[in-house]
């Protein structure tokens, strides 16, 4: 039988342990590369978290989009200029390549069935690339935004296959299709 001495000693480790994982917000994460954002936003599904910098004077923003995956997965984050949902989007994947090297490019979501190849965005996009730490995948980049605003409709999302060096369609439920929402980057 337990004393109550052992009793409070689970006790405090279970909360103490629990305390320590709410603590580790994207705001005390560090990036290899030493980047560091002005703001982050844990998102609300997929594990996902948006880090960002933004810049009203050029409108632009770097961004860092991180989100947990596998080697064989992959992750997406972007933009819908023109609507709330995922076709319309304009976002930047990243994968790892068959050759063992990651990659990270902007593509177009047309349909719901979109190509994922390599495609010019409406607005501009440099400085992208990628990294995988911790079975975490992250994209960054910097996008020029259109429009003169700073509040858009974004859409993040996840896979679990690459073939061929080509995101296959993610999961069509639970969170997979609540990955988007309204983002404001003032």
């Amino acid at each position: 039988m337990a004393t109550p001495f052992n009793a409070i000693l689970v006790l405090s480790i279970l909360i103490s342990s629990c305390l320590s994982s709410a603590a580790q917000t994207c705001s005390s994460y560090t990036f290899s590369n030493s980047k560091v954002f002005s703001s982050c936003t844990e998102l609300p599904h997929l594990g996902a978290s948006l880090y960002h910098n933004y810049t009203a004077s050029t409108n632009t923003l770097n961004i860092a989009f991180k989100a947990p995956q596998t080697s064989k997965g992959w992750i997406a984050w972007g933009l819908n200029p023109n609507g709330a949902k995922m076709v319309g989007s304009q976002v930047i994947v990243a994968f790892f390549h068959s050759n063992g090297s990651m990659v990270a490019y902007p593509t177009q979501l047309d349909s719901y069935a979109p190509s994922m190849a390599p495609e010019k965005l409406s607005f501009p996009v440099s400085d992208v690339s990628t990294e995988y730490i911790n079975k975490e995948m992250i994209i960054f980049a910097t996008l020029g935004l259109v429009g003169g605003g700073s509040k858009f409709n974004h859409v993040w999302q996840e896979g679990s296959t690459v073939l061929n060096d080509v995101p296959e369609a993610h999961s069509t439920t639970g969170e997979n299709i609540q990955s988007l929402g309204t983002i404001d980057f003032q």
